[in-house]
């Protein structure tokens, strides 16, 4: 499994990028702006972490769809606007609720939809669960593992839409782990990156 991540180069990006804790996930990591020179058919895997802007991700819009129409696995984790450069991706943004845990009897509402998917081999579900910034309306055919109190998408699995793999989540791991702020998030991260360095050809 070879995987390129895009490095947007902020503090947290920088945290949970390189540092020893992930670092060996990544065969090579890029800035958005140097996609244009990097050869993706090299790579079984393209990461997109939380919070890349959009504007910079723009340009290479056509660049992934082809990577991903080639069979490659596009993942893109939370807040990076990729309705805006990724084609039939549509996104429902929801107010968020910080401090939802001080609540007694709190419930995030969270819920698993797809316990045996392979992910949950590798991740705890409880992992899923700190905050949410909104919801996507998944493809026809795509498996929804993860779901918001109302129903709404937030961790899908699309094999169906497109000649390779959609890997998509409204959470943002990498930027509260990059943050040191965030326990759940690191729980997180350490089973999706197993799963995606071992599952996702």
């Amino acid at each position: 499994m070879s995987i390129l991540a895009v490095h947007p180069g902020a503090y947290y990006h920088i945290e949970s990028l390189e540092a020893p804790r992930y670092a060996s996930f990544f065969d090579h990591l890029t800035r958005p702006e140097d996609l244009p020179q990097t050869n993706l058919t090299a790579y079984d895997v393209v990461l997109i972490p939380c919070r890349t802007p959009a504007h910079r991700m723009i340009p290479n819009a056509l660049q992934l769809r082809d990577f991903v129409e080639a069979g490659g696995t596009l993942v893109v984790t939370g807040e990076s606007d990729c309705h805006l450069w990724l084609h039939g991706i549509a996104f429902h943004p929801q107010p968020t609720n910080y401090w939802w845990w001080l609540s007694e009897g709190a419930d995030l509402g969270v819920k698993v939809t797809a316990p045996e998917h392979e992910l949950f081999q590798y991740l705890d579900p409880r992992a899923l669960t700190w905050h949410l910034h909104g919801w996507f309306e998944p493809a026809p055919g795509a498996t929804v593992l993860a779901t918001n109190a109302q129903g709404g998408a937030i961790l899908i699995d699309d094999e169906e839409s497109t000649k390779g793999r959609l890997v998509l989540t409204t959470l943002d791991p990498f930027y509260h782990h990059g943050s040191h702020f965030m326990p759940a998030t690191t729980l997180f991260l350490d089973g999706f990156l197993k799963w995606i360095d071992r599952c996702c050809s």
